[in-house]
């Protein structure tokens, strides 16, 4: 097929229960910019590129994850070069964070937001 006609990801949208702590969450912990927010949705933007978040709020039991072998997989992605020190910030924001990994020479650790929605973030 040569060349694919998508460009690039531009956004995921992420559930949560609470739409203002989630917002409030993803700015504050993690450091996102809040640039919009309406009743169906909270939009991040992941510094300075193109890549957005978009929080939808639900009353479903739903998450961002899925399940193999019913253990949660995360489906987000995130990279930090200060991988430790992302870690520790997390864990000093009482954030359920799993223990730094290497895997053939890949770093990276698992962590849930306030929604239970499993995230990684790797170096």
């Amino acid at each position: 097929m040569g060349q694919s006609f998508i460009e690039q990801v531009h956004y995921i949208r992420i559930p949560v229960k609470d739409l203002e702590l989630s917002a409030r969450w993803y700015r504050d912990v993690l450091g996102l910019h809040l640039l919009n927010t309406t009743e169906e949705r909270a939009i991040m933007k992941v510094n300075e590129g193109p890549f957005l978040l978009i929080l939808v709020p639900t009353k479903d039991e739903t998450y961002a994850h899925f399940t193999i072998d019913h253990e949660q997989e995360f489906s987000i992605g995130f990279t930090s070069r200060e991988l430790s020190n992302s870690h520790q910030h997390l864990i000093d924001h009482q954030v359920k964070v799993e223990d730094i990994k290497e895997d053939h020479g890949h770093a990276f650790f698992h962590f849930y937001d306030p929604d239970g929605n499993k995230l990684q973030v790797h170096w």
